[in-house]
């Protein structure tokens, strides 16, 4: 497994045990360049010498033929005193051929010349059989001068009667000493070599000693096991960039978060579906501290810091799933409104009291149950509405308490006549928590959206079951929505509040589609007819519908 460079152990953390990995590698190269420098030096030589062994035995056949058929050296073979005639003949040979030997003998083997004149007369050591049949042939043979390569060639007279034989050849060590020169030559080319290659060797070790921190492979073995096992068992998201953007390293829980399968090593983060605000986040050069993103499926807060030695070797960021804190983190707002909501109707509630008995004190008793009556009216004719209209708890509640919140603030909420939804229409696999996040975020936007004028707001919901979906329509008096940012609506941290940030500011539109997206419905946001924004949501009430 591939570890960029920040992810590898300081020396201070190495294990003691055997040579380090790079001074393995580093001797084994060393020795395998030595032993290949070595073999081709030996081939040089085996093959030079094998050359020069050739180019001798084609020396001294050329001169041998040519002194067998010189008419000096007939006409000598059949005189009374060849020596006298054919050693000198043969020393001038020698001299200007650069032959070591040119021995001329008669056919039974006599020699006529020496290279050593006290030898003239004895035999000649060697095979003659062949040259007395009339054929020329060479042979490596070791004679009065040494081992040398040689040549054995007839002399034949007009009627090709072998009369004589001519053996011409070069010794061995002339051959050797003719080598000399290049064998010298291929001494230092091979030297050279073997100190180019031992300093690339070494420049090479010494980089891997620094990549592997002079670790030897079991260490190596047991750090990645070491990084297998922390990155399975790390709860929150890991995940490593390189330099170019591409995942170098990504944990399960990582995948599970971004909503990732299958293998994603070196694959570029822009290209991963992501976000465009997430996949900024995680290209960003620089660091970003507790930033919450929204995805298709979950709210993860994100982490990231560059790492740099100079230059960008990558990026690590850490991933928290903030899913379920952030929906328990708007169930808590919910609560918080509609317990300021029952406080503050709780004080109204005991100011009416107090009205009511001062009243009946001062002897008016028909006013003040015609003032307590009209008051209670009041109250339970939006009850009344709620409760006969929607008959899903969940969602009546939802709407009185979002209505006493709007109340405290001046804007009136109405349920719209059209609104119909019985008890039992939902399907099991929609959850009530996601209808609160739908429709407790849009009608907050709305109420939000209202209170910023100095006239009276009004926000109109209409929830309505038919036709197989469940339709939730949030219309509000407000100053809506410009048609170019109607998408920008749904980026994470889009608000048209000022001056307030901080983690889960600007996240509930975001949250609204991601419960959409999850209960395969559709958002649509367009202008209402009383000028502010209309928001309309469907969700499909079939079970299954669209898997």
């Amino acid at each position: 497994m591939y570890l960029p460079r920040f992810l590898r152990p300081a020396r201070a953390s190495r294990l003691p045990g055997p040579r380090s990995l790079a001074g393995q590698l580093f001797a084994m190269q060393v020795v395998l360049v030595a032993a290949v420098v070595a073999g081709c030096a030996i081939f040089a030589y085996l093959t030079d010498r094998a050359q020069a062994e050739d180019a001798a035995r084609d020396q001294v056949t050329a001169a041998a033929v040519a002194m067998a058929d010189s008419p000096t050296v007939r006409e000598a073979a059949a005189g009374p005193n060849p020596s006298a005639v054919l050693q000198p003949y043969a020393e001038r040979v020698m001299d200007e051929g650069g032959i070591t030997f040119v021995t001329i003998m008669a056919p039974d083997g006599e020699r006529w010349t020496h290279r050593d004149p006290a030898r003239i007369g004895e035999t000649f050591l060697g095979h003659t059989d062949s040259a007395l049949r009339g054929e020329t042939f060479t042979e490596i043979y070791t004679g009065t001068l040494g081992r040398s390569v040689r040549v054995v060639t007839p002399v034949q007279d007009a009627d090709g009667r072998v009369i004589g034989l001519v053996s011409a050849g070069i010794t061995v060590e002339e051959i050797s000493a003719r080598l000399a020169g290049q064998v010298a030559a291929l001494l230092a080319v091979a030297v050279g070599a073997l100190a180019i290659g031992g300093v690339g060797t070494y420049v090479i070790n010494a980089r891997l000693r620094r990549h592997t921190h002079g670790m030897n492979a079991a260490e190596l073995s047991r750090m990645h096991d070491y990084h297998e096992a922390t990155l399975h068992a790390v709860r929150e998201g890991l995940l490593l960039l390189d330099a170019e953007g591409r995942i170098a390293l990504i944990n399960d829980a990582g995948r599970e978060l971004l909503g990732l399968t299958g293998d994603q090593l070196g694959r570029p983060a822009d290209r991963l579906g992501l976000p465009r605000p997430l996949t900024e986040a995680l290209l960003s050069d620089e660091p970003r501290v507790d930033e919450v993103h929204v995805t298709d499926e979950r709210i993860v807060v994100l982490n990231s810091s560059p790492v740099s030695g100079g230059e960008r070797h990558g990026t690590v960021v850490t991933l928290r799933d903030h899913t379920e804190l952030q929906s328990l983190a708007g169930e808590l707002d919910s609560v918080r409104g509609f317990a300021e909501a029952l406080r503050s109707q709780a004080h109204e509630a005991a100011n009416r009291l107090h009205a009511v008995v001062s009243l009946i004190e001062l002897g008016r008793a028909d006013e003040a149950v015609e003032f307590a009556t009209a008051e209670l009216e009041l109250a339970q004719a939006l009850t009344d509405q709620v409760v006969g209209a929607v008959g899903e708890p969940v969602l009546a509640a939802l709407l009185l308490g979002k209505a006493a919140e709007a109340n405290e603030r001046g804007v009136e909420l109405l349920l719209t006549p059209e609104s119909r939804m019985d008890d039992g229409v939902l399907p099991p696999d929609l959850a009530p928590r996601d209808l609160v996040t739908v429709l407790g975020n849009l009608i907050d936007n709305a109420v939000d959206a209202c209170g910023d004028g100095a006239a009276p707001g009004r926000v109109s919901v209409t929830v309505r079951a038919v036709d197989g979906e469940l339709l939730l329509s949030v219309a509000d008096t407000g100053a809506g929505i410009a048609p170019d940012a109607v998408e920008d609506v749904f980026r994470r941290g889009w608000s048209t509040k000022t001056g307030e940030q901080g983690v889960g500011r600007g996240l509930g539109l975001a949250l609204v589609r991601q419960a959409v997206r999850r209960n395969r419905g559709t958002i649509e946001i367009s202008r209402a007819p009383a000028g502010g924004a209309l928001c309309v949501v469907r969700l499909p009430l079939r079970t299954g519908v669209g898997v």
